[in-house]
């Protein structure tokens, strides 16, 4: 196949997503509530994350193809990634998925919704030689873009200078015009043991006025922050942030339409928090979770590791909702859970892919059988 791509023009808008959703249920029988509605876009309940492998070409074809079946079997029509997954290889193997379904009009580009992540160091798998610091010297310290300084004890880099070459080079990795939602990935994460919460804070609000400038140019469509642990502890916890005050700085920058709409974080059956801590304040509402939060906030919740990368297969968990396989008992509290669009799934052999879009055949749970699963799964 040519290595060459044309750009791929446009990003996922109301039409297009409801295109997809009827294709999925009409032509692969798909269920309609599989699909939820956020800001007018109609978008899958389960979604394709690209964290794990190797910079091998083999992971590489792996993970396009299992792109290409999620997509094409009406499954999924969220992508999600980060410029540092396998050393930028994820996106490049997005771009080639992509590309290769709009090539093959199963699919159009405002079909799907394509999420990245910037802020963390990486280099380029594509010249395996030149390992991760050696790349940053070269390209971002040497050339006076960043100095040392820059980067956290996390390897995090808020430098807005860095946000914006973050963003071109992931727009280039996915032969992309425009990305649909990205991320400031883990900052406060990797920043709380260097800076005050204040400076913190004054460092975010320079990332989104990168964000901002991007979006006005049509270069991004939302932003938001991917995280581990800042919404998932106690607020006397030093990794703590409130939702509440990150969307007061989204309106500071940006005004009422900012582009701050989504978070991400890790949500299962061993990481309950976001459902049971309650940790967030909204106006004069007190003691609601993050779920809650959000939904007060009109911000959408896609979660990470609804697996535990794997760990959580082997792991005895009680019957619900009519359910006996194992990823299916996973998944389907997550994708259920209210403020949640999707759980994001890792899978790139064939045969995880094909147990993994299973779920997609299974309607998420209403509110009544929601309940009852909760009762069931947090018995202790």
């Amino acid at each position: 196949m040519s290595k060459t791509f044309e750009i791929l023009h446009g990003h996922a808008t109301p039409n297009g997503t409801k295109n997809y959703t009827n294709y999925a249920i009409q032509k692969r029988g798909k269920p309609a509530s599989h699909f939820r509605l956020f800001d007018g876009l109609s978008l899958s309940s389960i979604g394709i994350g690209t964290y794990l492998g190797d910079t091998t070409k083999e992971d590489d074809e792996d993970l396009e193809n299992a792109i290409y079946k999620s997509v094409s079997t009406g499954a999924i029509n969220i992508l999600d990634t980060a410029i540092n997954y396998r050393a930028m290889k994820s996106e490049r193997s997005i771009g080639r998925g992509l590309s290769r379904l709009i090539h093959d009009n199963i699919i159009s580009r405002d079909q799907v919704f394509i999420c990245t992540k910037n802020g963390y160091i990486t280099n380029d798998g594509d010249y395996p030689a030149i390992d991760v610091m050696e790349y940053l010297q070269r390209m971002y310290i040497s050339t006076g873009i960043i100095k040392a300084e820059d980067i956290s004890s996390g390897y995090n880099v808020l430098n807005p200078a860095y946000i914006e070459r973050c963003i071109d080079k992931s727009l280039t990795n996915m032969h992309l015009s425009t990305i649909d939602l990205v991320y400031i990935h883990n900052a406060f994460e990797s920043w709380y043991e260097d800076v005050s919460r204040e400076e913190f804070i004054q460092m975010l609000a320079k990332v989104f006025e990168v964000y901002e400038k991007y979006r006005s140019n049509n270069k991004i469509r939302y932003y938001g922050m991917a995280t581990w642990t800042c919404f998932r502890v106690a607020p006397d916890n030093k990794e703590y942030l409130s939702l509440e005050e990150i969307v007061k700085l989204a309106e500071k920058i940006g005004g009422n339409e900012h582009g701050f709409r989504f978070i991400q974080l890790p949500y299962n059956l061993a990481y309950s928090e976001a459902l049971v801590l309650k940790n967030q304040t909204v106006g004069a509402e007190k003691d609601l979770n993050i779920l809650e939060a959000a939904a007060r906030l009109h911000i959408g919740i896609f979660t990470s590791i609804p697996l535990f990368q794997g760990r959580l297969l082997r792991a005895r968990i009680p019957d619900y909702g009519g359910l006996s396989d194992q990823v299916a008992k996973l998944i389907q509290i997550i994708r259920s859970s209210p403020s949640i669009i999707a759980p994001l799934i890792g899978q790139k052999k064939p045969e995880h892919v094909e147990q993994n879009l299973k779920v997609s055949d299974i309607p998420p749970m209403d509110e009544a059988q929601y309940q009852k699963a909760i009762q069931i799964l947090l018995k202790r």
